[in-house]
């Protein structure tokens, strides 16, 4: 086997080899404030020290214990694929249906996201997630390949009585969908002629539907047969940058739409 494979399999076959390692490469620790930060038992903990000592991952000094350069170093590596893998785990289950081509973010950046998936007994759980943060929010803003007539509802009622602005910018594709249906296009008629709502249709494809309340990125995600299978939302800073310069980028290659484009 690999040796270093080995070490690996090694500090995986044990939760507290990992929690010592960390702890000891943030700060020095005695044995008694490992015990508390990790909950081994002081046997334990003994042997993993020895185990460490011998790997010259960790020193003896006046405080207790520290560890070494390497012992940093194998911390970190390992602590991130920890981290590495807990985002897998996450994301496994929709990760075939994020627009990942057009994701300039590192998807670990999702670690700590909320994923809402849809139930048998609650099935539009994804859209509820979305519309619970765009109610609450002060700033919307969006892209979007297509429109939920519930989140139009939210828009324009929140909108119109000036509890929040937004900017959306949607496919030329939906915005026509919207029109064909003679209820959908009188609300939708209402929401443009809003002052506090700016939209703006895109003529190509949009391959996404990310929505930005405040400081929480919301994506709704769909299987090639358009079926919603999630929301994931997080308030990670790296994802809502990558977010704004989305939404920024379709706003500046996209056209006002104004309500004397609708028909009635």
């Amino acid at each position: 086997m690999d040796p270093a494979l080995e070490e690996v399999e090694f500090l995986a076959r044990s939760t507290n080899r990992v929690e010592v390692l960390a702890a000891l490469a943030d700060q020095p620790r005695t044995r008694r404030d490992l015990e508390s930060v990790t909950g081994a038992s002081q046997p334990t903990l003994g042997r993993i020290l020895r185990d460490f000592e011998d790997r010259r991952w960790v020193e003896r000094t006046d405080e207790g214990y520290t560890a070494t350069a390497t012992g940093r170093l194998v911390a970190e590596g390992i602590v991130d694929l920890r981290e590495t893998v807990e985002t897998e785990l996450k994301l496994r289950d929709v990760i075939e249906w994020l627009p990942t081509a057009e994701m300039d973010v590192d998807l670990r950046r999702f670690r700590d996201a909320t994923i809402t998936v849809p139930t048998e007994t609650r099935p539009s759980a994804p859209v509820g997630r979305s519309l619970e943060l765009v109610r609450d929010a002060d700033c919307v803003r969006s892209v979007s390949h297509a429109f939920n007539d519930r989140s139009l509802d939210l828009l324009r009622r929140r909108t119109t009585e000036g509890e929040a602005t937004f900017e959306g910018v949607f496919a030329a594709s939906a915005i026509e969908a919207v029109t064909d249906d003679a209820v959908l296009c009188r609300r939708f008629r209402e929401l443009v002629d809003s002052e506090n709502a700016t939209i703006r249709v895109y003529d190509g494809a949009v391959p996404l539907a990310v929505t930005i309340a405040d400081d929480v990125v919301s994506l709704l995600v769909r299987d090639d047969d358009g079926v919603l299978q999630a929301a994931v939302d997080t308030d990670d800073e790296a994802v809502r940058e990558w977010a704004r310069e989305t939404h920024e980028r379709y706003w500046t290659d996209s056209r006002p739409l104004e309500v004397a484009d609708l028909e009635e």
